[in-house]
């Protein structure tokens, strides 16, 4: 059945927004995604439950492509720290795994919607606040960063995000400088989203009742829509994230990640 053109529109708009996000401020857009993805879906009658995890495994899944676009441009410019990429992977990837073929299948989609709100919620004030570190502290070692790793592989399965609500606050507490975390959240957004996205193809492979265009909990017409949106946008973000005051773009950001937690919040109390 050939796809509706207002709702190719819709997932362009959105891939494109999230895109530009994903450069610009290292996030990967899963926060963005997620609450659109969930209301699209609704739309086409998928049942609530449902709706959140697909949305929560499609948003993972276009990270894939938008980590891709998004850490050349980074590259490009030397501000991925590959060091830490290389120190934070492995455990990512294990987290990841725990998360998407285990805990992701066993919880309701009313408990993820919570977890995204509460989640988001935090990264908003995280981003509002902008604490300052200590000017001692620095990132832990091997350990360390696998166990931190770890946690932001099996949260970002949660949620549907790339990792940034995570990786770009533990890594600017730990004196990393802001340009260099957003680069290197980019390119931590690909093993977190491709763990995550294989293992949620694995868990979601006997379910029923799942629309047309379904793999696993993957819903691939949104995933191919916005995945070619946001691959063309990522390197305009990045671009503007050297070039724009990213303090006060996150200001604007935040207000509207507690607009969509509060949506969410809503979706688990009603699903």
């Amino acid at each position: 059945m050939p796809l509706d053109p207002l709702l190719i529109a819709e997932l362009a708009a959105l891939g494109l927004g999230t895109g530009f996000l994903a450069g610009l401020l290292g996030v990967g857009g899963g926060m963005l995604m997620v609450p659109f993805i969930t209301f699209i879906l609704a739309q086409q009658g998928v049942e609530a439950d449902l709706a959140v995890k697909m949305a929560i495994a499609t948003s993972m899944a276009t990270i894939i492509f938008t980590s891709i676009s998004s850490v050349r441009a980074h590259h490009k410019r030397g501000a991925v720290r590959w060091d830490i990429v290389k120190g934070l992977a492995p455990g990512i990837v294990l987290g990841s795994a725990i998360t998407s073929l285990g805990i992701f299948a066993l919880l309701k989609g009313s408990w993820l919607a919570f977890v995204f709100a509460g989640f988001v919620g935090f990264s908003a004030t995280q981003m509002l606040i902008d604490r300052k570190p200590k000017p001692s502290r620095t990132l832990p070692r091997t350990t360390g960063l696998v166990g931190a790793g770890g946690v932001i592989g099996m949260l970002s399965g949660l949620v549907g995000a790339g990792g940034g609500f995570v990786s770009v606050p533990f890594m600017t507490w730990c004196n990393v400088t802001i340009h260099n975390a957003v680069a290197t959240s980019a390119a931590l957004g690909f093993p977190i989203a491709l763990a995550n996205a294989i293992g949620y193809v694995i868990s979601g492979r006997n379910l029923q009742n799942l629309p047309t265009g379904s793999f696993g909990y993957l819903y691939l017409p949104a995933l191919v829509v916005i995945a070619s949106m946001s691959v063309l946008m990522a390197p305009l973000g990045v671009k503007a994230a050297h070039a724009l005051p990213v303090r006060a773009l996150k200001r604007v950001f935040a207000c509207l990640l507690y607009s969509l937690a509060a949506y969410m919040l809503y979706k688990g109390l009603t699903a």
